[in-house]
């Protein structure tokens, strides 16, 4: 027997499947989908074995595998398919399309492996016996719960050791799942109201059919109890669901609100242990859970049956992957419904304008929740504009917002403060000169982050002590910019009393953060909640009645086409978190662009004429939904050799593709990162005609040149 194996090791020149033998004491062991450890080159790697072939016409010699590592298939016939199509969507190796659908302990690389976890039980062997006291007491405990950890007995009852000589206990070791389950979680059942029901309906009479469906519901329209009700009827029909989530910060919550409802549960992002996900991984392909929550990855755990994909706050670019393979969470969503043929719920308040025109033209069935669950109203929002507030006052914050955050907690109401970015000021800057502190690794400034009293860089890790004088001049330097921490200071000075919690990057670095933060505030140990935009989407506090976002302007002017889309959706989601129970809600927008249109749409929640407005610049600038758009990505440590070869690649695809749009190349921003240079080419088209062709032909010929590296993605979220 020959197997074809596609090793662990992810380069372009040896992106195929290898032919191995298979001695005869394996034969019976080899499956396609399973592992196997193979000699390459001087290398022991694992791989994938992708075909059984029973002879061969190979004119040279083939090696034997040297060992058979999984008892079952790792990755099924689905997986399988699944990968070869990531693989041409993305252009990227095959390998890479499948070890990003696993955890670390069952993709393909030699050396990590990890040990599923038992613990020593005790059960009743024979009761041919009379027993003492002590140990009736231990009888009847094991007999109340049919099992019990030797660790308890025994710190309970020294009495268990005697049973088990005696033969009337016995000790056996069972597998144990790492993550603890959310006991005697209490969650309200909300009856849907005539809206909720409608979409309610629409979906659960179209589940065996392979819709995708637009769930247009602003914030707190009770999306999330649509879904519930329909996961319930998907379940009660012996199907499988799986609900997306773009961000580890909501986990916890809806998983309690879930586990509350539904008892198998899996959960996976990349928030959990290694060992946690692989156990989780290991309860989907067993068949034992019935709904799987997770983030971006989850999209491709192993479920059979599956009967619905929900992907909740649809709008965020957190689905899509930034790493080769650079895939979008929804169109891998897609490709699995159809395989499975159900449906595709995608649900946000503020959904791309891409989605919104495709349910304008029918490719998505458009639903609608257009009024808040209950008694609750939408908050009252308010524009400041900071460029008089900021001369005059010399502060942070607006009078209009100091103002109601001190009516706020003379109320004992809870606060949510909005900073999108994090650390104390975006960097240092001399006051003489001009010098700024940048990474050495990477073509960007330092941000300072005042209670390490160090200078990060946010993209490779970099980190130094802060300089008091400029290095060139010696003079002193001075922040420039406000991150959270310079807010979280500000704070305590304007309001000593007020309790405050930071939630950002910095903060919830520990396993667990997020929910403890998330879980505190909930309980009132907190006043003010201050956070990046990891607060803005999906929580739920019926005590918060203001929302202050306190500039509104940082994503504004980024350079790129999204800039507009990403402002309106961020405040939208923000401002929503206020207000969400029957006590009134309101909401301060700080900005030193209070007529741009995406700001005066936010405040008025006026999502269509956003839309409208927002097509109308798409059309004007060539940009989805009007243009589809690829970027061309080319790196190299060797800049003199990468500004030459960059202008050559643009002339082998102006030449191959003379009815495409091709800008650039240009430098992406930052330019430098690990201390690799990278330009970008942009492409713009209605219509492929061939351009998959072209740039497959273009990474073929630069695969074995190891000074520069390929890499495409199509429909780019961060241009």
């Amino acid at each position: 027997m020959y197997i074809k194996v596609l090793v662990e090791l992810s380069a372009f020149n040896i992106d195929k499947a290898f032919t191995y033998h298979v001695p005869n004491k394996y034969v019976d062991q080899v499956k396609i989908g399973i592992r196997v450890l193979v000699p390459f080159n001087n290398q022991k790697l694992e791989g994938f074995v992708l075909e059984i072939i029973d002879n061969i016409d190979e004119g040279y010699d083939i090696k034997d595998i040297i060992d058979v590592i999984d008892s079952e298939v790792i990755l099924n016939n689905e997986l399988l398919d699944l990968g070869k199509w990531l693989s041409n969507e993305t252009l990227s190796t095959l390998i890479s399309s499948y070890q990003v659908m696993l955890p670390k302990a069952l993709k393909a690389k030699n050396g990590s492996k990890i040990n599923i976890k038992y613990s020593k039980m005790i059960e009743i062997d024979n009761l041919n016996m009379e027993f003492s006291d002590k140990q009736q007491e231990i009888i009847n405990k094991i007999n109340e719960k049919g099992r019990c950890l030797y660790s308890e007995l025994k710190k309970i009852n020294s009495s268990v050791d005697t049973l088990l000589k005696k033969g009337i206990l016995r000790k056996i070791e069972v597998e144990e799942y790492r993550r603890e389950k959310n006991e005697n979680v209490d969650y309200p059942i909300h009856e849907l109201n005539t809206d909720q029901k409608k979409v309610y309906y629409e979906v659960v009479n179209s589940l065996n059919k392979n819709i995708n469906y637009l769930l247009f519901g602003i914030t707190g329209s009770g999306k999330t109890e649509v879904y519930i009700k329909i996961m319930e009827k998907v379940i009660e029909n012996g199907k499988k669901c799986l609900l997306l989530i773009p961000e580890i910060t909501l986990t916890n919550q809806i998983l309690k609100r879930i586990e509350a409802r539904f008892n198998k549960v899996a959960i996976l992002h990349s928030g959990l242990s290694d060992g946690e996900r692989f156990d989780e991984y290991r309860k989907i392909k067993r068949g034992e859970v019935d709904i799987v929550i997770g983030t971006r990855s989850s999209v491709f755990a192993p479920l059979s049956n599956l009967g619905i994909i929900i992907i909740d706050e649809c709008h965020s670019e957190n689905f899509k992957q930034d790493v080769m393979p650079r895939y979008d969470a929804i169109e891998v969503s897609k490709e699995r419904c159809k395989y499975h043929d159900c449906p595709l719920i995608l649900g946000s308040a503020t959904p791309t304008i891409d989605m919104y025109a495709r349910a304008s033209k029918g490719l998505y069935k458009l639903l609608v929740l257009d009024k808040r669950a209950g008694n609750a109203h939408l908050p009252k929002i308010s524009i400041c504009d900071m460029t008089e507030e900021e001369r005059i006052n010399k502060t942070l914050f607006s009078k209009t917002l100091y103002t109601k955050i001190h009516e706020k907690l003379n109320k004992n109401e809870q606060i949510i403060l909005l900073q999108n970015r994090r650390g104390y000021s975006s960097t240092l800057m001399c006051s003489n000169c001009g010098y700024v502190m940048k990474c050495p690794n990477c073509d960007i400034p330092l941000t300072y982050h005042k209670n390490k009293d160090i200078m990060r860089c946010h993209y490779c890790g970099y980190a130094n002590k802060k300089d008091l004088v400029c290095p060139k001049c010696q003079e002193n330097m001075k922040d420039l910019g406000s991150g959270t921490e310079k807010i979280e200071e500000e704070i305590h000075n304007l309001f000593p009393k007020a309790r405050v919690i930071r939630m950002d990057l910095d903060t919830t670095t520990k396993k667990g953060s997020h929910d403890k933060i998330i879980t505190a505030f909930k309980n009132y140990e907190y006043d003010i909640l201050l956070g990046t935009q990891m607060i803005s989407k999906g929580l739920d506090f019926p005590n918060v009645t203001l929302v202050g976002i306190l500039n509104a302007d940082t994503s504004l002017f980024i350079p790129s086409y999204l800039s507009s889309e990403n402002t309106y959706s961020l405040i939208s989601q923000v401002a929503g978190r206020s207000g969400r129970s029957e006590k009134e809600g309101e909401v301060v927008i700080q900005t030193f662009n209070p007529d741009h249109y995406a700001i005066v749409l936010a405040k008025s929640n006026n999502y269509l004429a956003f839309y409208e407005k927002e097509m109308q610049e798409r059309l004007f600038g060539k940009y989805p939904p009007f243009f589809y758009l690829c970027e061309v990505i080319i790196k190299s440590v060797d800049y003199d050799f990468l500004s030459k070869e960059v202008n050559k690649i643009k002339n082998i695809l102006e030449n191959r593709q003379p009815d495409k749009i091709i800008i650039g190349p240009s430098m992406m921003y930052p330019f430098k990162v690990n201390n690799v240079n990278r330009f970008s080419i942009l492409i713009k088209y209605k219509k492929e005609n061939n351009l998959k062709n072209n740039l497959k032909d273009l990474i073929e010929h630069y695969k074995s040149n190891n000074k520069i590296k390929i890499e495409i993605s199509f429909n780019p979220r961060d241009i």
